[in-house]
């Protein structure tokens, strides 16, 4: 069996009140310029904001179809990259939407940089949440050396919004031999393993910290 998308593909998906996620088509993995028979799923997170501002997270390839629908639910003004490996496409939402912010997570311009996409960041991510979402959606940079991701809680509907820092690998989405390979290298348990050492790491600075 081959790897399968979660169909249907973009089309908004409602999880809880002004949060939905839209599902796109596969992405593969380039080592050197070289794209690898390795296709993995996309997804992006779509926060509507309470004055109608929509909050697109990890912004999946633009679609016209897809860019229609969501101005039925607002105005797409925020285009994220919780990190440097999550931003391929926001330079073609921002062209479509030059109003929007394109807001930088840390190393992503110089890894853009380095691959040749053509975005243009506008703002960056800092630790505290900036004025136009800070009373709606919390955030803090997780930690993790070269892996850095900012990580976003939606307050009125406590939900968690993430990208990279926990990873939800389904083996029948996976084509062989990689399927095998992810089974036998123990990805999950390794995660599973950093995720609760980093959680061990951070807790007493969080407990320190006021709230916003």
């Amino acid at each position: 069996m081959g790897a399968s998308l979660y169909e249907p593909i973009n089309v908004y998906k409602p999880v809880v009140p002004n949060i939905g996620i839209v599902d796109g088509p596969f992405e593969y993995l380039t080592v050197g310029g070289a794209r690898l028979p390795l296709p993995f799923t996309t997804r992006m997170t779509v926060v509507r904001l309470s004055n109608g501002d929509l909050f697109l997270h990890s912004p999946i390839k633009f679609e016209g179809r897809l860019a229609n629908e969501l101005l039925g639910l607002g105005a797409i003004r925020h285009l994220v990259s919780p990190n440097q490996f999550h931003y391929a496409h926001i330079g073609e939402w921002a062209k479509a939407f030059p109003n929007a912010i394109s807001w930088a997570s840390p190393r992503v311009r110089e890894r853009a940089r380095a691959r040749h996409v053509d975005v243009d960041f506008t703002r960056d991510l800092e630790t505290r949440p900036p004025e136009e979402w800070r009373r709606e959606i919390d955030q803090t940079l997780f930690p993790g050396g070269y892996f850095k991701e900012f990580i976003f809680f939606h307050k009125a509907s406590n939900t968690l919004i993430l990208a990279d820092t926990i990873l939800n690998i389904e083996l029948d989405k996976i084509t062989e031999p990689w399927r095998t390979a992810t089974k036998f290298t123990g990805v999950p348990s390794l995660w599973s393993d950093f995720l609760w050492h980093a959680a061990a790491a951070i807790a007493p600075a969080a407990e320190g910290e006021d709230g916003n």
